[in-house]
């Protein structure tokens, strides 16, 4: 064999190896991710995500570090007259980065860190209920035949039928009695408590019907049958079969009921369910500023663009992991 054979071998197979290495096989958590990395859009939802997520972690760290509290009243930065901040943009300064309240001169900065901790608890929480909730009753749903399936079809059909924000204020005040006497600490805790269950309760049914569907669809494939034919329980098909081909839809689903959530109780913050005064929430702060708008729109616009913020971005997140995960998009 010439010295030329042999160069034209070894060509052939590096273009063999070269052609190799770019078809490689990925999982749909890898495609869905590099959708992902290549959505702009959803990249910077997700960095504004993380940097609420860090303020709020933070957030009394901040304010310590500034020198700011939430509660304390600065008389020294409103007027005599009317109680208006002293200054444009309502009161802002070195000492007060946001402006202060009027009336009270508490510090608008400090009072938004410290909400922020609140209307995300809320919010988190109640995702985390709902999606645990409607995703067990799904499956079990979907999977059940008969009785069971008809059943639970019908208590999800009732529970949708409440009018939710009626609902809500009449079962809050009794709730709250409820928990404080089951020994949760009354005030703030115990309304922050009520909130969470009461969003969770009437939540999780969209999300079951949801995964009801779906399981109604899986539960033909071959995947499932052959792991009933070789006699695997009925959890194991539940929780190992249908459920790892689920993460997709409650991903998504998640990611659209957390912004639904945070409006929801800045929305019960403006009718005087949630948490009461002194302790700020985006929802109450939005509430005590409207009176002032005329006067001092600033004020307003500060906890409306982080509740925008935070509402606009978890929606634009969900729309890219929608079109992330769809298995009918291009995968090149």
């Amino acid at each position: 064999m010439t010295v030329v054979d042999n160069l034209s071998n070894s060509h052939l197979s590096n273009s063999i190896d070269e052609d190799n290495s770019m078809v490689v096989g990925r999982t749909l958590r890898q495609i869905a991710w590099s959708r992902l990395r290549r959505d702009k859009v959803a990249v910077v939802s997700m960095i504004v995500l993380l940097l609420i997520t860090l303020i709020a972690i933070f957030g009394p760290l901040i304010c310590k570090w500034i020198g700011v509290n939430p509660y304390d009243f600065n008389s020294d930065t409103i007027s005599d007259n009317g109680g208006l901040p002293i200054g444009a943009f309502g009161g802002l300064s070195h000492s007060h980065p946001l402006g202060v309240e009027p009336l009270t001169g508490r510090d608008i900065m400090a009072r938004l860190l410290y909400g922020s901790r609140i209307s995300l608890l809320i919010a988190t929480s109640a995702t985390i209920i709902t999606v645990v909730m409607g995703t067990v009753i799904g499956i079990i749903a979907g999977n059940s035949r008969g009785r069971t399936d008809k059943l639970l079809s019908r208590f999800m059909d009732i529970t949708l039928a409440f009018p939710l924000l009626l609902v809500i204020i009449a079962m809050s005040p009794v709730l709250e009695q409820r928990l404080e006497s089951l020994g949760v600490p009354a005030g703030t805790a115990s309304r922050i408590v009520t909130l969470i269950l009461v969003l969770s309760i009437f939540g999780w049914p969209y999300l079951a019907r949801l995964i009801r569907g779906q399981v109604l669809s899986l539960r033909e494939r071959e995947f499932v049958e052959a792991a009933i034919s070789i006699g695997s329980s009925n959890r194991r098909v539940l929780f190992k079969e249908l459920l790892p081909n689920l993460w997709a839809p409650i991903l998504v689903y998640a990611t659209i009921a957390m912004p639904g959530l945070i409006g929801a109780e800045a929305a019960l913050a403006y009718l005087g369910i949630s948490v009461q005064p002194p302790t700020p929430t985006w929802g109450s702060m939005l509430e005590e500023s409207v009176g002032y708008f005329t006067v001092d729109p600033f004020y307003f616009f500060v906890p409306l663009t982080m509740l925008l913020a935070a509402v606009l971005s978890f929606n634009l997140l969900g729309d890219s992991l929608r079109d992330a995960l769809d298995p009918k998009a291009g995968r090149n």
